[in-house]
This record gives C-alpha cells, sequence and structure tokens, in this order.
C-alpha cells in the first residue's frame, strides 16, 4: 500500500521525520482496518428464523393443519396466521392484566366464552366452577369480552395507518379467523 499509494510523494522533511510519517501511516491503516473489520452489512446484525419453526414453536389456539398449509394459497395463510396472532396477543395480554388484579383463575375458566357465542356458554357450569352465581359470571364475561375487545382493537390500530381504517381491519381480521 506504501508503494501503491501516494505516501512517498507526501514525504516533506519540513513537516517533520520519515519515521513520524510511516507511523502516522501504520496508525491510520490499522485504524481504518479495525472500522472495516467492524462493519456490518446490511442486516449483518439480524438472526434468521424460519418461519415454519417459529410457527411450530408457537402455542397457537388457531393453528392451520399440515393438509390446509398445503392446500391453501400463501396469501389465506398468512392472513390466518396474523389474525391469529393479533388475537392471542390481545388475549395474552388480557391474562396478564387478570393476573396482575388476581384474577388469572377466572380468566382460565372463563376466556373460551370470549369468541363463543352467547347460547353456547354455560353460565351454571361456570358458576359452578368457580363458585359465585351466574349473574356474576355473566358479568364477568361481559367485563372479560369488553376488556378483550378493546385490547383487540388497540393491537389492530398499531399495524393500520389512519385510524378510520381500525373497524375494516377487524372486519378483516374476523373474516380470516372464520377462514380458518
Amino acid at each position: 500500500m506504501v508503494l501503491k499509494g501516494h505516501l512517498l510523494q507526501r514525504a516533506d522533511p519540513d513537516r517533520g521525520r520519515f519515521r513520524s510519517l510511516l507511523l502516522k501511516a501504520l496508525k491510520d491503516f490499522l485504524a481504518n482496518a479495525r472500522i472495516k473489520n467492524r462493519a456490518l452489512k446490511r442486516g449483518g446484525d439480524a438472526q434468521f428464523v424460519s418461519w415454519d419453526e417459529w410457527m411450530a414453536e408457537v402455542p397457537s389456539r388457531l393453528s392451520i393443519s399440515a393438509k390446509e398449509a398445503e392446500t391453501w394459497p400463501a396469501e389465506r395463510i398468512f392472513d390466518v396466521r396474523w389474525a391469529a396472532t393479533a388475537a392471542e396477543h390481545a388475549l395474552r395480554q388480557l391474562g396478564e392484566e387478570c393476573e396482575a388484579r388476581g384474577r388469572r383463575r377466572v380468566f382460565d375458566v372463563l376466556s373460551d366464552c370470549l369468541a363463543a357465542e352467547r347460547q353456547d356458554v354455560s353460565y351454571q357450569k361456570f358458576s359452578k366452577m368457580l363458585g359465585i352465581p351466574e349473574t356474576s359470571v355473566k358479568c364477568l364475561v361481559h367485563e372479560l369480552r369488553v376488556r378483550y375487545r378493546d385490547l383487540l382493537r388497540a393491537e389492530v390500530a398499531q399495524t393500520v395507518e389512519k385510524p378510520e381504517d381500525v373497524d375494516e381491519e377487524l372486519r378483516y381480521l374476523c373474516a380470516a379467523l372464520a377462514a380458518g
């Protein structure tokens, strides 16, 4: 590099010793080499995760069977998985909130009611399980549904550009979940 570059032409006895010039050139070379070695290419620090492996590890209540995954178009699989992820994230937040308020058992027992039709919910069964009156179970289910809806809305709001698009995106999420 010394011979290829213009280092020898830059040597000027009036500016100092040749040895100082060589020392400065060596220090600059080592500093540049250190910077170059530490530099990352685009995405150089990123660790890639296989989508299939990640989805296999995700404890999803709304998983897609292997048969469906092979026959469905990629867009449908993506939509269903996105919708399931958004719904599960909101559900996990609701569970954490209930746990923080000392109501984890209530959440564990009633969480299956959140997406069920009202006529499919056996308030009497849950009343016996929790040891509380049926009216209290109805109130708790209602409260959990309202809060779950709010959390799901907030989750979807993070994915849209404009707030007025949230309702349309929620309808799309529900349609994707129904298709899955």
